[in-house]
């Protein structure tokens, strides 16, 4: 029987981290080949649904990286990233969702080494977690309209 490999998907500014996993690359830098990137303008405009969409669509683990904290090529998206990412962790909890298969990081352009090993502890983390199993946790919830409430608060 073969070892598991995890599918993670990485939601990442352009700016910021899609530059930096880029400099990984080439920079020859040696990762673990499990994250596909979807690239955004900035982290401030990831629709945190889009992270259970990952998951149904069989993603094992995900990733959500953008520039650093006053480092914003749009000034404060990353802020509006980071404020969102804390209300949408509370929901995840409540339901009792695994949200430790969710790693929220800031990787500047520079930072390719970084990226690197980011990629490798995730990897890591979520090999030793294996498959993901749990959506029938999302199975009914309305996360989209708790998501919706706990935001307007």
């Amino acid at each position: 029987m073969s070892e598991f490999e995890p599918k993670i998907v990485a939601f990442v500014c352009n700016w910021c981290t899609y530059a930096g996993a880029d400099l990984a690359g080439t920079s020859r830098t040696q990762y673990a080949s499990n994250v596909r990137i979807v690239r955004f303008p900035c982290t401030g405009r990831i629709d945190f649904m889009l992270l259970m969409k990952a998951f149904e669509n069989g993603a094992d683990g995900v990733i959500v990286s953008g520039c650093h904290p006053n480092d914003c090529h749009y000034t404060s998206g990353n802020f509006h990233a980071r404020r969102r990412w804390i209300v949408f962790r509370s929901i995840l909890d409540l339901i009792g969702f695994d949200t430790d298969r969710i790693t929220f990081s800031w990787v500047s352009a520079a930072e390719g080494k970084k990226w690197a090993n980011l990629v490798d502890e995730v990897t890591d983390k979520i090999k030793a977690k294996g498959p993901f199993t749990d959506l029938d946790k999302l199975d009914g919830v309305q996360l989209k309209e708790l998501y919706d409430e706990a935001i307007t608060k």
